[in-house]
């Protein structure tokens, strides 16, 4: 389902193209005298009504301060919206702003305009600094940020009581200390998604960054987890696999959380999952956050979403002035609350200081760090991850797993 605050329930229903087409841009009314953003977003408040609301209040105090600009929004689904987006924008038919998420910058990069001259010099330098780095590519802010979030890890008190552990993890070294105990009770002391669908950012990008390691070499040209770093943080995990501290079923599936042990508060910590995937498990009393574990680095992964102008737009000054205004302070705190992400901007301070889970997780916010904004980082994925699926499974060594992966993967990069 998907909402247009200008098409009617017939035009929705419409085919494919026809759709397409209604999205495109266009400057001018039908007196030429006003001018129109399209916009194009995903459902990230929960609640359609909410959400919907959100956008109508926004576009309506906007239009009312802008009497020459009419802005026209649709709320498209989550699925398959790479494809609708990247369809559009080949015939032409792209909207002028769309909601993206760091990745997707890299992907669209030729498409993107730069919104560096269109924001205020005020709100560029509000903008936190792992925020802008993370949708900034060739030193050009490639969009405008609206959100942000963090996963940090979240261990559970009940299986910490059942264990008789006392002492909460905040290195590597911790976890692989406390795993033996854990385990005695039936216990895994963490989990992890060995799936090739499962993305990286929420399972082995963070352990290779926690390493020291990265994806790609500093100017992109070549992958880089094949190190001393990305076979240390693969080796611990392999080794938790093999010494059946984690959940062995998880390596080759992906079932629904309530047939996991998480779910059962078999799990002692994890950092792939959070605190709205475990309440109705756990409770909210056993949610304990913490600051992401340590090796050589403390980080984490979180993403940024952000509205990005597309190159196609009809009225980029406009454009952008829809752009700043929906992502200020005021609007961005509002849409950050509503939809229990977090902000992007100095200038909003702590937006949870009364929810002391969320409040734990705004405080690593700024040691979060997004995907790789590199164009080849999904095909990257595809091929990495399969091979370090094979590593847990003990089919090859993670020595061997990562060199595979890597001859794999460098010919992806362009």
């Amino acid at each position: 389902m998907r909402y247009t605050k200008t098409i009617t329930a017939a035009a929705v229903a419409a085919t494919a193209a026809l759709a397409l087409a209604g999205c495109s841009g266009s400057s001018g009314g039908s007196d030429g005298s006003k001018k129109t953003v399209t916009m194009w977003i995903y459902p990230v408040i929960a609640d359609e009504a909410k959400h919907k609301g959100f956008w109508d209040e926004t576009v309506k105090a906007f239009e009312a301060e802008h009497k020459d600009i009419t802005v026209k929004y649709e709320i498209y689904p989550w699925a398959n919206r790479d494809e609708s987006l990247s369809t559009a924008i080949a015939a032409g038919k792209g909207p002028d702003l769309v909601y993206l998420i760091p990745d997707q910058l890299s992907t669209y990069q030729k498409s993107i305009e730069p919104m560096d001259s269109y924001l205020p010099s005020a709100q560029k330098k509000d903008i936190l600094d792992n925020v802008a780095d993370s949708i900034t590519i060739d030193g050009k802010l490639m969009a405008a940020p609206i959100l942000t979030s963090a996963n940090a890890l979240m261990c559970d008190a009940k299986a910490f009581e059942a264990a008789g552990v006392t002492d909460y993890p905040k290195t590597w070294d911790d976890l692989e200390k406390l795993a033996p105990t854990f385990k005695e009770k039936g216990i895994y002391v963490t989990q992890y998604f060995g799936s090739p669908d499962v993305t990286l950012n929420m399972t082995f990008y963070p352990l290779l960054w926690q390493a020291g390691g990265s994806v790609y070499n500093k100017d992109g040209s070549k992958v880089a987890f094949d190190s001393a770093a990305g076979e240390k943080a693969l080796s611990m995990i392999s080794d938790f696999a093999a010494k059946g501290y984690i959940e062995k079923d998880l390596i080759s599936t992906m079932p629904a959380l309530e047939q996991t042990a998480l779910a059962t508060n078999n799990v002692a910590c994890t950092w792939q999952s959070g605190p709205s995937d475990v309440t109705s498990f756990w409770g909210e009393d056993a949610i304990k956050i913490l600051p992401p574990l340590t090796d050589e680095k403390q980080v984490s992964y979180g993403t940024v979403g952000s509205l990005a102008m597309l190159k196609g737009a009809k009225d980029k000054e406009a454009a952008g002035e829809f752009a700043a205004f929906a992502t200020d302070a005021e609007n961005s705190k509002k849409f950050d609350l509503a939809s229990n992400f977090f902000s992007p901007l100095k200038s909003t301070g702590e937006l949870y200081a009364d929810d002391p889970i969320q409040s734990a997780i705004e405080k690593t916010i700024p040691t979060s760090k997004v995907g790789e904004l590199q164009p080849s980082a999904r095909a990257v994925m595809g091929v990495l991850a399969p091979e370090i699926q094979a590593a847990l499974l003990g089919t090859k060594t993670p020595e061997q797993a990562l060199k595979d992966a890597a001859a794999a993967a460098q010919p992806l990069i362009k």
